[in-house]
């Protein structure tokens, strides 16, 4: 016996199935119209932005750290001379001393002292100038007090020497001096000392009046 299909129990199966696939299409083609968008022109700049992302990329990736300069390597820094000009620096005023009493006036210079004028040497005073005592006490201490020098002594220089001086009006003997006839230099020096060591003389006088008096004196060596 054969069962036959029934058309309406068939189209009852399909119904759902395609109202699905409709509803399924429809909201597609919705959801499309929203997302869609008309494309921009296309002028290159994108292809320019990723050659640059792309170049600049490669740059970072292919960039080297340069080396490290060893310390010898690197320059000191060149400071700069100083400057010859110095800054002037601001003297402020100080400020003037308290409770100080001003210095006393100068005192005016006063005349200034006149070189003393010695007085003429007198070479024939009224009263000739003496040794204290007389020509014996003269003699006497000449032979006490000479010094004979031992080369002359040696060579056996004798002789005559004559000495000049100035006897002041205390008494000294200044001006010693050997006028003549010297015989040698030690009996000169010799002489000169005697004259110079000898006591204080009797000054000479010119109307009783003490002066300087020029005297002349010989004085003898003998060997004995």
């Amino acid at each position: 016996m054969e069962l036959k299909k029934s058309e309406e129990v068939n189209n009852e199966r399909l119904r759902f199935p395609m109202i699905f696939v409709g509803l399924l299409f429809t909201g597609s083609l919705v959801l499309a119209s929203f997302t869609y968008s008309t494309p921009a022109e296309d002028k290159g700049d994108s292809l320019i932005a990723v050659r640059d992302s792309d170049t600049g990329f490669e740059e970072e990736v292919n960039v080297e750290e340069p080396p490290e300069t060893p310390p010898e390597e690197q320059q000191a820094p060149i400071t700069p001379p100083p400057s010859e000009e110095t800054p002037e620096q601001e003297t402020k005023p100080e400020p003037p001393p308290r409770n100080v009493t001003p210095p006393p006036p100068p005192i005016p210079p006063g005349p200034k002292p006149q070189p003393v004028k010695k007085a003429e040497i007198v070479d024939f005073p009224d009263v000739e100038a003496s040794f204290p005592g007389g020509p014996a006490a003269m003699k006497k201490w000449i032979q006490e007090n000479v010094q004979y020098p031992e080369i002359a002594r040696e060579l056996g220089d004798q002789g005559r020497v004559y000495v000049t001086f100035v006897v002041e009006p205390d008494g000294s003997i200044t001006g010693v001096d050997v006028m003549r006839g010297g015989i040698t230099d030690e009996l000169n020096r010799e002489a000169k000392r005697l004259v110079r060591n000898m006591p204080k003389w009797e000054a000479g006088e010119v109307k009783g009046e003490k002066v300087r008096a020029r005297c002349r004196l010989p004085i003898t060596f003998t060997l004995q």
